[in-house]
C-alpha cells in the first residue's frame, strides 16, 4: 500500500477548513481586507504574485505570505517583505482584527500610514509591526499609542516627518522601537521613557534637536540606544551613565558638548559606544571596568589628555577608535596587551614619542592607522611580522625616521601602505613583493634613495604607486625584468625625483588595459590631490580613473603619442622635465582630461586643434616652452587666461597681449609692439616663477582610508 506524504495530509486538512470556512463565511473580512489591498498593488506587482496567487477560487490561508491561525482560522500574519510592491496601503487593512504580524518592509510603499491600524480597537492583537525600507511619508500616526499589545515598531528607513509621538509612550509592551533614517523633527519625548519594557530604540538620522530626556535613564531594561547624526545638543545627561545594562550606546553626530559622563565609562555590561563627531571634551575617564566593551567610537571630538593605561583591561576591545582628537603623550606600551584588537586608529592627534614594540604583539590586529602626528623614532622592524594579519598599515605625516621595516612575510595580506610625509631613507624592502594584495603604495615626502623598483611591476593588484619627494634616480624606460607592466595600475607619481630618460610608455599601455577592468575593490582607499590650489579628497578610487605625474624629474625625447590611449586620463602632469618636440595631437583623444600641465620644458611647434575637444579641461598650464603660433580659441580655451601661456614668445592670439599677423604680414589687430613690451613687463614684474610654482609642483596624493565600516 502507497504511503499517505504528511504534506498531502496537511493539504487536505487545510482545504476542509477553507471549504468549511466558505459556508459560514467567518473568514469573508478577511478577504475582503486582504481583496482591497491587492486591488490597489496590482499594478504595482511587478512579479505578478499577487494577482495569480490571491484569487476567490483558492483558500485566503493558501495565499502566498498569508498565516491563519489553527483554533479560529483567521489571518495572523502578513508577510509580504522584498516584493517590489509600489502603491499606498489602504486602510481596510485595519480590519484584519487576529493580525498579529504585519511585515511589509523593504518594498516601495508610499503615502500615508493608515490612521486605521489600531484606532477604535483596530488590530487589538498586532504585535509585530514592520514596514521599513519604503517610501511612507506625513506624520506616524497617533493611532499606534493604541496598539496595546505591539512589541515590535519598526518604521525605519522611510520619509516620515513630524515629531515623534508623545502616545508611544503608552505602548507599555513596546521592546524594540526603530525610527531611524527618517525626516523627524522636534525632540525627543520625555514619554518614551514611560516604556518600561523597551530594550532597543534606534531613532538615528532625523532631524531631532534639543537633548536626551533624562528620563530615558529610568529604562531598566534598555539594552541597544542609537541617536545618532542628529542635531541633538547640550550636555549628555549623567543619568544616561545609570544604563549599566545597555550593550549599545551611539549618539554619534550630534552636537553634544561638555565633558564626558564618567558615570558611562562604569557600564559593564556596555559592548560598543558611539560618540563620534561631536564636541565632546576633556579627558578620557578611566576605562578599567568596561570588561565587556568591543567597540569605543570617539572619533572627531576635542578630547585632550593622554590614553588612560586602564585601556589594558578592555581584554574583549576589537575597535579602538579615537582620531581628530586633541590626544596627547605617548601610545601607552600596555596597548600591546589588547590580544583581540582588530582596528586601530589614534590619526590626528598630538600624540609623540616613539612607537612601542608592544604593538607587535596584536597579531589580530588588520588596521593600524596613526598618521597625523608627531611620532618619531625608528619603525620596529616587527611591524614586518604583522604583514598576515595587516591589511591597512598607514603612519604617515609624522616624524619617523630610519629604514623601512624589511620583513614582510610570505602570505603578507597589506593592501594599503601609507609612509608618507616622514624622515624614512635607505631603499624600499624588496621584501614586498610578498605583498600580493597590495593594492595602494604612498611613500612620498621621504629621504628613500633608490632606483625604480621594477621588482613591483609584477604585483597582481596595485593600483596606486606614489613615490614623489623622495631621492629615486636612473631611467624608468629600461628593459624591465619582469613580463608584465603593473597589470592593474591606475595612477602613477613619481615627481620629484632624479629620473632621466625617456617616458616610461610601457607604462601608460599597461594603465589603458588596467583601467578596463574595474571591480570597486578600493572603497578603502581616499587620495588627496592637491589639484588646482585646492586639496581634493576623492573617497574612493573611482571607476574609470587614472592619473599620471611625472614632473619635475630629468626626463627628455618626445611625448609618446600612446598617451592619447589612455581615455579615462583625468590628469597628466610632464611639467619641469627636459621634453622636446610636438605636443601630440592624440591629447585630443582624453575625453575626460580634466588638468594637463606640460610646463617647462622645451616642447615646440604649435598647439594642436585637437585640444579643443578637451571639455572637461580645467586647467591648462603650458608656460614656459618654445611653443609657436595662435592660441586655439574654442571650448575651454576661451576660459584660460595670460599664465597659461607665458613664457611662449612665439605664441599669439587671445588672452596674450600680442596680436597674431595675417598672411600679409600685418597685425590682426594694432598694437603689437606694445603688447610685446606689455608682456615682457608682465614677466619681470609679476614673477613667473611664482606662478609656475603653483602648478610645477604637481600633484600632492596620498592613500587614507574611509575607515567606518
Amino acid at each position: 500500500m502507497e504511503r499517505v506524504s504528511p504534506f498531502y495530509l496537511l493539504s487536505l486538512l487545510v482545504l476542509f477548513s477553507c471549504l468549511s470556512l466558505a459556508t459560514t463565511h467567518k473568514i469573508n473580512t478577511d478577504m475582503s481586507a486582504l481583496l482591497a489591498f491587492k486591488s490597489i498593488v496590482i499594478t504595482s506587482d511587478p512579479n505578478s504574485v499577487l494577482k495569480k496567487n490571491w484569487t476567490i477560487q483558492t483558500c485566503v490561508c493558501t495565499w502566498m505570505g498569508v498565516t491563519c491561525d489553527s483554533r479560529h482560522s483567521r489571518v495572523t500574519h502578513l508577510a509580504l517583505p522584498n516584493m517590489g510592491l509600489r502603491s499606498r496601503v489602504p486602510p481596510e487593512i485595519g480590519n484584519l482584527s487576529f493580525l498579529v504580524s504585519l511585515d511589509l518592509s523593504e518594498n516601495s510603499l508610499n503615502g500615508p500610514l493608515p490612521k486605521s491600524i489600531c484606532s477604535h480597537n483596530n488590530l487589538p492583537r498586532l504585535k509585530q509591526l514592520q514596514l521599513s525600507w519604503n517610501k511612507f511619508e506625513g506624520d506616524i500616526p497617533l493611532s499606534l499609542g493604541q496598539c496595546p499589545r505591539l512589541e515590535v515598531l519598526d518604521l525605519s528607513v522611510n520619509n516620515f516627518g513630524g515629531h515623534v509621538p508623545t502616545h508611544i509612550g503608552n505602548i507599555t509592551h513596546l521592546k524594540e522601537l526603530h525610527l531611524g533614517w527618517n525626516n523627524l523633527t522636534g525632540t525627543i519625548p520625555k514619554e518614551i521613557g514611560h516604556i518600561i519594557k523597551l530594550e532597543s530604540m534606534y531613532l538615528e538620522s532625523n532631524n531631532l534637536v534639543g537633548s536626551i530626556p533624562r528620563e530615558v535613564g529610568n529604562m531598566t531594561t534598555l539594552v541597544e540606544l542609537s541617536l545618532s547624526n542628529n542635531s541633538l545638543s547640550e550636555v549628555i545627561p549623567q543619568e544616561v551613565g545609570h544604563l549599566d545594562h545597555v550593550q549599545l550606546l551611539e549618539v554619534s553626530m550630534n552636537k553634544f558638548s561638555g565633558p564626558l559622563p564618567a558615570t558611562i565609562f562604569n557600564m559593564t555590561s556596555m559592548e560598543m559606544i558611539d560618540l563620534s563627531s561631536n564636541s565632546v571634551s576633556g579627558a578620557l575617564p578611566s576605562l578599567g571596568n568596561m570588561k565587556a566593551l568591543e567597540y569605543l567610537f570617539l572619533d572627531n571630538n576635542a578630547l585632550i589628555g593622554q590614553i588612560p593605561t586602564t585601556t589594558e583591561n578592555l581584554s574583549n576591545l576589537k575597535f579602538l577608535w579615537l582620531p581628530s582628537n586633541k590626544l596627547n603623550g605617548p601610545i601607552p606600551s600596555i596597548m600591546g596587551n589588547l590580544s583581540n584588537l582588530h582596528y586601530l586608529d589614534l590619526s590626528s592627534n598630538k600624540l609623540n614619542g616613539e612607537l612601542p614594540t608592544s604593538i607587535c604583539k596584536l597579531t589580530s590586529l588588520e588596521y593600524l592607522i596613526l598618521s597625523n602626528n608627531t611620532l618619531e623614532g625608528r619603525l620596529p622592524q616587527c611591524f614586518g611580522n604583522l604583514s598576515k594579519s595587516l591589511s591597512i598599515f598607514h603612519l604617515n605625516a609624522n616624524k619617523f625616521s630610519g629604514l623601512i621595516p624589511s620583513t614582510f612575510t610570505k602570505g603578507c595580506s597589506l593592501m594599503s601602505i601609507n609612509l608618507s610625509i616622514n624622515k624614512l631613507k635607505g631603499r624600499l624592502p624588496k621584501s614586498l613583493v610578498n605583498c600580493q594584495s597590495l593594492r595602494g603604495l604612498d611613500i612620498r615626502n621621504n629621504g628613500i634613495q633608490a632606483e625604480f623598483p621594477f621588482w613591483m611591476e609584477g604585483l597582481p593588484e596595485l593600483r596606486v604607486l606614489v613615490l614623489s619627494s623622495n631621492k629615486f634616480y636612473g631611467n624608468i624606460s629600461l628593459a624591465s625584468p619582469t613580463n608584465i607592466s603593473f597589470p592593474k595600475l591606475q595612477v602613477l607619481d613619481v615627481s620629484h625625483n632624479e629620473f632621466v630618460g625617456s617616458l616610461p610608455q610601457r607604462y601608460f599601455k599597461a594603465m589603458m588595459e588596467a583601467t578596463k577592468e574595474n571591480d570597486n575593490y578600493q572603497s578603502f582607499l581616499d587620495m588627496i590631490l592637491t589639484l588646482k590650489g585646492q586639496d581634493q579628497l576623492l573617497k574612493r578610487l573611482l571607476e574609470n580613473f587614472a592619473t599620471i605625474d611625472l614632473s619635475s624629474n630629468k626626463f627628455s625625447g618626445t611625448i609618446p603619442t600612446s598617451v592619447g590611449n589612455l581615455k579615462i586620463l583625468k590628469y597628466l602632469n610632464l611639467s619641469h622635465n627636459a621634453l622636446t618636440g610636438h605636443i601630440p595631437s592624440s591629447l585630443g583623444n582624453l575625453g575626460e582630461l580634466e588638468s594637463l600641465d606640460l610646463s617647462t620644458n622645451k616642447l615646440d611647434g604649435e598647439i594642436p586643434s585637437d585640444l579643443t575637444r578637451l571639455t572637461f579641461l580645467a586647467k591648462l598650464n603650458l608656460s614656459m616652452n618654445n611653443l609657436v603660433g595662435k592660441i586655439p580659441q574654442s571650448n575651454q580655451f576661451s576660459t584660460f587666461e595670460n599664465d597659461s601661456y607665458i613664457g611662449n614668445l612665439g605664441l599669439c592670439g587671445v588672452p596674450l597681449m600680442r596680436k597674431c599677423k595675417d598672411e600679409n604680414g600685418q597685425s590682426t589687430q594694432p598694437g603689437e609692439e606694445e603688447g610685446e613690451e606689455d608682456e615682457e613687463e608682465f614677466l619681470d614684474g609679476f614673477g613667473w616663477r611664482s606662478v609656475v610654482m603653483g602648478y610645477g609642483s604637481g600633484f600632492i596624493l596620498g592613500i587614507g582610508i574611509g575607515y567606518r565600516l
